[in-house]
């Protein structure tokens, strides 16, 4: 039997394999911070909802590679602090986010999540690592999904320019 025969959570972790899940685990701390900050900004409950699933999937997603990486002996990115609570009113109209450019960000935030689960699953060696990015990977398209649906509800999605006319020879 070879070294990565058996029991993939028993076989080592490749550098791609620990590079990516630990800047995966840092990116996912920066966007809790981020959106609990956002959450204080949010006016729109169905929003504010979406905020609070974000979060608590993205504190699903630290707790199991925090796991992952510690089981592996390694270290762990820095974390940043708990946002805390804050009002809406309390916070200056012109030095609030709205509504809008927070749904756009958390858009482009998994968007980019999509992309850094697929790049996992595509370089991991170890099936328990694929699994585990495919399983959040399938996490953030179904928010993607709620968020776009959101963004339509509410007029906040502005679309590139749609193409109506056909080709001409």
């Amino acid at each position: 039997m070879g070294i990565l025969s058996g029991n993939s959570n028993d076989e080592p972790m490749h550098y791609g394999e620990v590079y990516g899940a630990w800047a995966f685990l840092t990116a996912a701390k920066g966007s809790i911070a981020g959106n609990q900050t956002h959450l204080n900004h949010a006016g729109d409950e169905d929003l504010r909802k979406l905020l609070e699933e974000t979060i608590q999937e993205g504190q699903n997603e630290v707790n199991q590679i925090e796991t992952l990486l510690k089981n592996n002996g390694v270290d762990m990115p820095p974390t940043p602090p708990e946002r805390p609570k804050a009002s809406l009113e309390d916070i200056p109209v012109g030095a609030r986010f709205m509504d809008q450019e927070i749904a756009a960000a958390l858009s482009t935030e998994i968007a980019a999540g999509l992309v850094a689960c697929s790049k996992m699953i595509g370089q991991s060696i170890r099936e328990d690592i694929a699994m585990m990015f495919e399983q959040i990977h399938t996490q953030k398209a179904s928010l993607g999904a709620k968020v776009l649906k959101l963004n339509k509800e509410k007029g906040w999605l502005i679309p590139p320019p749609l193409h109506h006319g056909t080709a001409k020879d």
